[in-house]
């Protein structure tokens, strides 16, 4: 029996393609680091990264297959997230700036492409070639700016949107004219057919998607996510985004126009915050790879050699592409600001671009007429444009906001979310990780005082439930990110995180913590381990087997200033759902500090005078198990008693706005824990 080849390949080393990969991945997280370090935009440093690993430079890692691979599907997945976070209403709503901007863009682009390339002696053949490689700006970059800036939704991130769908669209066309332009070009009229028979197909391909967008795909993603699995959901949404992508190409249509189509279909779905947040991490290390792809793609030793013809073909470009995208701006009557900032934005060359050189190439063409030092020469510009993309884009936004007040769009043109309330609507609400009908009760108590909240809840049918109560539904994995920053969790007044399982809800706080310094109050299903959600960042955990249901609403109420007082409540009452997480300090002079322990308080007054119907004067909390006892002003004296007893001897006192602890056994005292309690940790009900 022949051995298998995994472990043949293990027995002689490591595969061949391992040591590159590795390389290309390690090198662009430290350069990435050191960028975000410096406060550089990561995009940058992905670049230097792909420049120093290239094959003209180290040689770490060559431009082959596999890297171009993964470099599409970064582009692919890019695409794919954008159109997700768009909608086909909001496409509608910018159509005219798509078919008016995106042709006279590409058309001025194109012919002064033409006109330079004929003042250098070239043929009006390569100045087409040339104006068609100008017209094209990179989606990937722009659209990975505005995302990081949170422009998206700003009317120049909407104009810079508009105008990449339209060069994606001319792409379809231009990789069909660029052979006809060649010296083996064909017959004219065979072209024409051609063109116009891609079109057609273009159209369809682009009706059909619509078509799938609103009446196929919704309930087949409502279907998927009925199974609460993360798993499942995540490969029908790759396989939504990959197999629309591969059917466009099939029809003629450019791939990173199928992957935005497939978002668009989507994004028409309940589930597409849900979708968005399952495919960001991937979408993330695919883009990368793509951005340190373009920068193998220089040679340094050229541009060395030939620094003034860069140089002078960069700062070229970069004049033609601000003059030529701000005419097209002007065209659709907006301000000559906003328009000059676009022009900024969009003044690099396309990673497209690349494509339309290799078939150009084929057919004998070069940019400007200069045979290979034209095509080093573009590579060389495009990179460098690239790089200077973040510093042009922030240099934009100031001309903008220099040039006078935004003024509101067009009614019937101004796009919209049509989710509602938006991420950025939400603030100074409660924030519900997790649904459940506990969570659903406490969500109707709120809403009747006037308490706003949202709900996020993976579950389809807990969904449409809360929905139909009236309550504001995200749906979406409550472990990503992403969701928690649409249900506006950093900007929240408090989190409730419920009707989990006790690792679930784990995962969900520690999340939340990193996001938030609001309370966050919990209610796990079955045994909570309460030092454990301390540690993740839980200021407050209502026991199921300890409390009732009505524990996290009177638990809610009380950090929410919403408490109230009964009618002769002059006692101390602990709140025994607030966690008590009290590091004892170092150099106290006590040697009992890791007995102090989060722990939830046992009730809300001294356990034994409870019993004994009792009184008391002041309260302590057992720092090692949560007993509530009195303290030594009072007639019984039971927190003392207790820890004598469990050889328990650390406590805190259970009185508002005092942090001392006390160790019974070293007669010691300290004004407060070692690190100053959460807010909440320690307040009284």
């Amino acid at each position: 029996m022949e051995p298998l080849p995994v472990v043949a390949a293990a027995a002689e080393g490591p595969p061949a393609y391992l040591g590159p990969a590795a390389g290309l991945v390690v090198t662009a997280a430290v350069i990435g680091y050191l960028m975000a370090r410096a406060r550089v935009v990561p995009i940058v440093g992905f670049l230097a990264a792909g420049v120093l690993i290239g094959p003209a430079q180290l040689g770490v890692v060559q431009n082959d297959e596999i890297v171009q691979a993964a470099a599409d599907i970064g582009v692919i997945l890019l695409l794919f997230t954008i159109g997700i976070e768009f909608s086909l209403e909001r496409l509608a709503r910018v159509w005219t700036w798509i078919a008016l901007g995106g042709a006279v863009q590409v058309g001025l682009a194109t012919t002064a492409g033409l006109g330079i390339t004929l003042a250098l002696g070239g043929s009006w053949q390569e100045g087409v070639f040339t104006g068609f490689l100008l017209a094209l700006s990179s989606t990937a970059i722009v659209l990975k700016l505005l995302g990081d800036r949170h422009e998206q939704s700003g009317r120049r991130g909407q104009l810079a949107l508009s105008l990449l769908i339209a060069q994606d669209l001319a792409v379809v066309a231009m990789v069909l004219l660029v052979p006809l332009l060649g010296s083996d070009s064909g017959d004219g009229e065979g072209g024409g057919t051609s063109l116009l028979r891609a079109a057609g197909t273009a159209v369809l391909v682009v009706a059909g998607v619509l078509v799938v967008a609103r009446r196929v795909l919704p309930p087949v993603l409502e279907v998927v996510a009925r199974t609460c699995s993360p798993e499942v959901f995540l490969l029908a949404v790759v396989a939504i985004c990959f197999g629309t992508a591969f059917l466009t190409a099939l029809a003629g249509v450019s791939v990173s126009l199928g992957a935005f189509l497939a978002g668009l279909m989507v994004s028409e779905s309940r589930a597409s915050s849900q979708a968005f947040a399952e495919v960001l991490p991937l979408q993330i290390v695919f883009s990368a790879v793509f951005f340190v792809s373009v920068g193998m793609l220089l040679d340094v030793g050229f541009v060395l050699d030939n620094w003034v013809l860069v140089l002078g073909a960069a700062l070229g470009v970069l004049v033609v592409k601000t003059l030529t995208t701000s005419a097209a701006v002007l065209a659709l009557r907006i301000r000559w600001g906003t328009a000059l900032g676009s022009g900024l934005l969009l003044a690099q060359v396309g990673e497209f671009s690349f494509v339309l050189l290799t078939v150009g190439t084929a057919a004998g063409l070069s940019p400007l007429g200069l045979g290979d030092d034209g095509a080093q020469t573009f590579v060389a510009t495009t990179v460098l444009l690239m790089v200077a993309t973040p510093w042009l884009a922030a240099l934009g936004a100031r001309v903008d906001r220099g040039a006078g007040a935004v003024t509101p769009m067009p009614a019937d043109r101004e796009p919209r979310d049509r989710s509602a309330p938006g991420p950025e609507s939400l603030s100074d609400h409660v924030a519900f990780l997790g649904w459940g009908p506990t969570a659903l009760h406490l969500a109707d108590v709120l809403r009747s005082r006037g308490i706003p909240l949202v709900m996020t809840t993976l579950n389809p049918d807990g969904g449409a439930e809360a929905a139909a109560a009236g309550h504001p539904v995200l749906r979406g994995d409550p472990t990503k990110i992403r969701v928690l920053q649409e249900a506006g969790v950093p900007r929240a007044r408090l989190v409730v995180v419920a009707e989990d399982e006790p690792e679930q809800a784990e995962r969900v706080v520690s999340v939340a913590r990193a996001l938030t310094r609001a309370p966050i109050v919990v209610r796990p299903r079955g045994d909570a381990d309460v030092a454990v959600l301390a540690e993740a960042g839980a200021d407050a955990v209502v026991d199921r087997d300890r409390a009732s249901d009505h524990a996290l609403v009177l638990s809610v109420l009380g950090r929410l200033g919403h408490r109230k007082k009964t009618p002769g409540e002059n006692e101390t009452v602990v709140d025994t759902t607030a966690v008590v997480r009290y590091p004892w300090p170092a150099g106290s002079g006590c040697d009992h500090g890791p007995l102090s322990r989060p722990v939830l308080p046992r009730a809300w007054g001294c356990v034994e005078c409870l019993r004994d119907g009792d009184h008391w004067v002041h309260l302590r909390i057992c720092l090692t198990c949560g007993h509530v006892g009195c303290c030594d002003s009072s007639p019984r004296r039971h927190a003392r008693a207790h820890a004598g007893e469990a050889d328990h001897p650390l406590v805190s006192s259970g009185e508002p706005g005092e942090t001392w602890g006390y160790c019974f056994v070293d007669d010691v005292t300290v004004a407060e824990p070692d690190q100053v309690p959460r807010a909440g940790s320690l307040e009284p009900r």
